[in-house]
């Protein structure tokens, strides 16, 4: 028996999936999902598990910035959860708005932390034994940040250069073995990030996602339904590289920069 594993699961990408894998799966699906806030990865455990296709959950109350702390989860899953198949990188983060030259070292810290180290701790528990069963995916939530700079995100466009790029090393290290990778860039997404970016700031968080009529983010949903394509849409022959997706009304001038004429 097998399990899909997804960081960072309560709320917005990482709990779109944990949802959608429950209603897409069956008496045999098992989905391992962490997170730092224990009432809401319950809550995540509890959709799982109403989805009504016999789907049973597991959360993980665990920072996957604590390497210790992840490592020791990952090896202590019962039986019928430890034999990951699919291991979504979910979580992440962007942590103020400045520029280097006055940025806030505990945020550049949070930010490399959780966004690199953790994907590292995360991947590091749960692929040798994907290799060893000769199957699994791999799925890195990247972002457009780490293609295009974003002024005022410098870290966090560094850190998401980094799962970018690792996903494509991984990659190249990983073909032939029967495990696929793939790097998922998603551009604005109205989720709780930048609620997590401005401080609690909901107001500013609001505005960046505003539209005069018209949605100019994407959602959760449609990040999760990109992710569950790429490990189950197509053939286990066919391994997606990288997907780099945009809402319509964003434009290549930069990862928040909008065209709403």
């Amino acid at each position: 028996m097998s399990s899909v594993f997804i960081t960072g699961a309560t709320s917005g990408i990482g709990r779109c999936a944990a949802r959608l894998y429950a209603r897409n799966g069956s008496a045999a699906t098992r989905i391992v999902v962490t997170g730092r806030r224990k009432a809401l990865l319950d809550e995540v455990c509890a959709e799982v598990e109403a989805a009504g296709t016999g789907a049973r959950a597991l959360g993980l109350h665990v920072d996957v910035a604590d390497r210790t702390a992840m490592m020791d989860a990952a090896a202590s899953l019962p039986e019928e959860f430890a034999s990951t198949s699919i291991l979504v990188n979910n979580a992440g983060l962007a942590a103020g708005v400045a520029t280097v030259a006055d940025g806030n070292i505990d945020d550049w810290d949070q930010m490399i932390d959780v966004n690199c180290k953790g994907l590292l701790y995360t991947t590091k528990a749960v692929l040798p034994g994907m290799i060893e069963r000769g199957l699994g995916h791999v799925v890195n939530v990247g972002s457009v940040a780490g293609s295009y700079a974003l002024p005022m995100g410098n870290v966090y466009c560094g850190t998401k250069a980094f799962v970018n790029h690792l996903t494509l090393a991984m990659r190249a290290e990983l073909f032939g073995k029967g495990v696929r990778v793939t790097s998922v860039e998603p551009g604005n997404t109205e989720t709780e990030f930048s609620v997590v970016r401005f401080k609690g700031d909901e107001e500013k968080a609001a505005a960046v996602y505003a539209g005069e009529t018209e949605r100019v983010a994407m959602t959760g949903d449609d990040i999760a339904d990109v992710i569950y394509f790429c490990t189950n849409g197509i053939g286990q022959h066919v391994n997606i590289n990288r997907v780099e997706m945009m809402p319509e009304r964003q434009g290549l001038q930069g990862p928040f920069q909008f065209d709403r004429t």
